[in-house]
């Protein structure tokens, strides 16, 4: 298409909304008019579902739930009085928690104020807490944030040396709705010994974020945790950063939460609009179709032109994978779903993979994530007249610019700053699109039977570690005598791989033999 065409394109495209200073820019996107007129259909579909959706309709039918992120940040959408009360109010608690930790109001034994926060939580209590810290938290916060997003013991170990000395004025908040997560339980643990330890009382040092009459919630009752804070039943945790899961850690982190709540609200006003060419959210869904044919046939690569949005595509991989990537539909058809996310930042990837995303195989389209403003104040010139942010500009520009011509297609996203208030329309933004894009491939985008499928999986390992250990005497045998034993020789591999795990971290077990050859080795209680 030539200059002309493009700028052309590009003008009939633009999407902006002038109280965010938002633009979307879906002119390299290569859908004809046919396209959108054959997709008109499914979006009026779309927006109907989606204020159902936002009037309490049971959107997650596996756990018989709403799905009420949106009313986070609008209460008065809420169904009833009581859950706009507790949404308001629980803001409100966080607010007033904050300034007391800040001031020190609430401290812990022996120490004037809290210094660091200690956040435990995995995948969406993990991922957005993460993200907006990485963009939004103050150069020096009035907490410096740590995470333990993992059950890994050596991860964990690093994040405790990190807080070497500082232990005792550290503030620990696990998040975890049930309270069961595994992976969440064993670093809470882990961190209790770690106090323990320390000769400290955790209880003084923590807070929690869960389901109201959860275990975890009972527990901190119980042993008399600082407070404890709610999280809903209708709030998924890919959903959940604009909740207390996202909210506390900010405001303990001194970032302006009100802020990002409204631009989030003025974002859904704006992906409330039910005219395709006039949502953003509607047509970010549409080009998400386009590109992959309504298969997932492209993956989604976000290049986000900031640091500080460094950590945008990792949430954006939990949002948008585990929303959209589903084995059946609505109608219990077999149809795969899904688009795969990945991302890091520019101008790094300009010596990384974009190479591959110019040249290689051309299965994705890209996401550009544009920032206006280079920095707070002047930018001193690298050359003579070019500053450092016009470098990265231009990478942005130009990559666009090489990867069309090269029959790449790409979407550019661009805010004026990156603020609280920019952010949560970020996070608005690309919720929206997800469950419009949910509903035109026709699966729900509300559920994650993947999820706890490899929960379940997970327990069965374990109850078979169990059942090992305690078969296993001084007298040496064969793996498949083992499995013989257990009644179980279709397992002798995930067997081999228990034996073998806990022969590498000396625990009960010794494996005699040649390892490349594993159906020879031994094996006997240590």
């Amino acid at each position: 298409m030539d200059p002309t065409a493009l700028w052309q394109r590009y003008q009939e495209w633009l999407y902006y909304h002038p109280g965010l200073g938002f633009y979307l820019d879906i002119s390299r996107m290569r859908f004809s008019p046919e396209f959108v007129e054959q997709i008109q259909p499914r979006f009026e579909r779309a927006f109907a579902d989606m204020k159902l959706l936002e009037r309490g309709a049971i959107s997650n039918p596996d756990e018989h739930r709403m799905v009420g992120h949106y009313w986070l940040r609008a209460p008065e959408l809420a169904p009833n009085r009581q859950l706009q009360q507790e949404i308001s109010s629980t803001v409100d608690k966080i607010e007033a928690f904050a300034q007391k930790i800040h001031s020190g109001a609430i401290k812990p034994p022996g120490a004037s104020k809290f210094t660091d926060l200690l956040s435990i939580g995995i995948g969406g209590s993990a991922l957005g807490p993460q993200f907006v810290a990485e963009a939004l938290a103050p150069d020096v916060p009035p907490l410096q944030i740590h995470f333990i997003d993992n059950t890994d013991p050596d991860g964990i170990d690093r994040v405790l040396a990190q807080l070497q000395g500082r232990l005792s004025s550290t503030l620990v908040s696990t998040t975890s709705k049930s309270g069961g997560t595994p992976d969440t339980r064993n670093g809470m643990v882990e961190v209790q010994k770690a106090y323990q330890a320390a000769g400290l009382k955790f209880a003084d040092h923590a807070v929690a974020v869960t389901g109201p009459g959860s275990g975890l919630d009972q527990l901190a009752d119980s042993e008399g945790w600082i407070e404890r804070f709610p999280m809903e039943d209708w709030v998924g945790g890919r959903t959940s950063e604009l909740s207390a899961v996202g909210l506390l850690p900010a405001a303990l982190q001194g970032i302006d939460i009100r802020a990002m709540l409204a631009g989030a609200k003025e974002m859904d006003e704006a992906t409330r609009v039910t005219n395709l060419r006039t949502n953003p959210s509607a047509l970010l869904a549409m080009c998400w179709y386009f590109a992959g044919n309504g298969k997932g046939e492209k993956d989604m690569v976000v290049l986000p032109y900031k640091d500080r949005l460094l950590l945008f595509s990792r949430y954006l991989q939990q949002l948008v994978m585990e929303s959209l990537g589903k084995e059946k539909d609505l109608d219990g058809n077999v149809v795969h779903q899904g688009i795969a996310v990945y991302g890091n930042k520019g101008s790094t990837d300009q010596h990384a993979y974009v190479q591959q995303l110019r040249e290689g195989v051309h299965n994705f389209f890209a996401t550009f994530i544009e920032v206006l403003k280079d920095r707070n104040g002047t930018s001193s010139e690298v050359e003579a007249g070019a500053t450092a942010g016009d470098y990265l500009s231009g990478f942005l520009l130009g990559t666009r610019a090489a990867l069309y011509d090269n029959g790449r297609d790409s979407v550019t996203v661009t805010i004026p700053e990156v603020t609280p208030k920019n952010v949560g329309a970020l996070i608005a933004l690309y919720e929206r699109a997800v469950s419009f894009y949910g509903s035109l491939v026709n699966i729900n985008a509300y559920h994650q039977p993947g999820v706890e499928a490899g929960k379940k999986a997970a327990a069965t390992v374990l109850d078979l570690q169990r059942q090992v250990v305690n078969a296993l005497s001084r007298q040496p045998l064969s793996l498949s005598d083992l499995a013989q034993k257990l009644g179980k020789p279709e397992q002798v591999e995930t067997i081999y791989k228990i034996l073998r795990h806990l022969a590498a971290n000396e625990r009960s077990v010794v494996l005699q033999g040649d390892p490349s050859q594993p159906n020879t080795l031994t094996v006997l209680a240590r």
